[in-house]
């Protein structure tokens, strides 16, 4: 297919996958939800959208993750949306099919590039060796993971080789070391369960999207 490389990871082109990235940017802090009840999972969602977030990334081990993407897409329309913890393509497609902007992989799954590059979807490709992550970053965005198994000075590391390669460290990581990640040259952070309703959570993402 055009566009999509041997490495399964889709290519760069493409309006709604650039305009994925870019909120992904934008919001510096790219949540994960992981809930055990449908409901908790939308309220989070709903928390997260009105802290200003503009992409969110549910994640496909929520019970009944499909109604809930579904949901929050109706709710949401101006989010830009993900399902996070893909492993299979019929996943991939189903979370594609129900509005999702982007698909994020915990590591490379064969035919999930196909999939996000026929929906026009960003593919974040999840890889924690350096040739994996690298594959990831050629034709698209790759998730760094477990990130909180190397630190940051191993992204700063990846980029000397590749200086535009795009990556999100996610698994692990607090909003106080988030600076610290984005000082590497990581293009967002992936951050989970710290993300809660409160002063100081609210206070902290606050200061990090204000932060030059």
């Amino acid at each position: 297919m055009p566009g999509v490389r041997e490495t399964g990871f889709p290519s760069r082109s493409g309006t709604l996958a650039d305009a994925a990235v870019a909120a992904i940017a934008r919001s510096v802090v790219l949540p994960v939800v992981r809930e055990d009840r449908a409901g908790e999972a939308l309220a989070r969602v709903d928390w997260l959208a009105e802290q200003g977030l503009e992409a969110i990334e549910l994640t496909a081990t929520i019970p009944g993750w499909r109604d809930v993407l579904a949901t929050a897409r109706r709710q949401l329309p101006a989010t830009v949306l993900g399902v996070g913890t893909l492993r299979s393509t019929a996943d991939a497609s189903d979370a594609a099919d129900l509005g999702a902007d982007f698909l994020v992989t915990p590591h490379p799954v064969a035919g999930a590039g196909e999939v996000a590059a026929a929906r026009g979807a960003l593919l974040v490709g999840g890889g924690f060796a350096p040739g994996e992550v690298l594959a990831a970053a050629d034709d698209g965005v790759a998730k760094l993971f477990p990130a909180h198994a190397v630190g940051p000075a191993y992204v700063r590391s990846v980029l000397a080789l590749v200086p535009d390669a795009r990556v999100i460290p996610t698994g692990g990581i607090a909003l106080d070391d988030v600076p610290a990640w984005l000082d590497a040259g990581a293009l967002a952070v992936g951050v989970g369960s710290e993300l809660r309703p409160g002063p100081s959570v609210e206070a902290k993402l606050r200061a990090l999207r204000r932060a030059p």
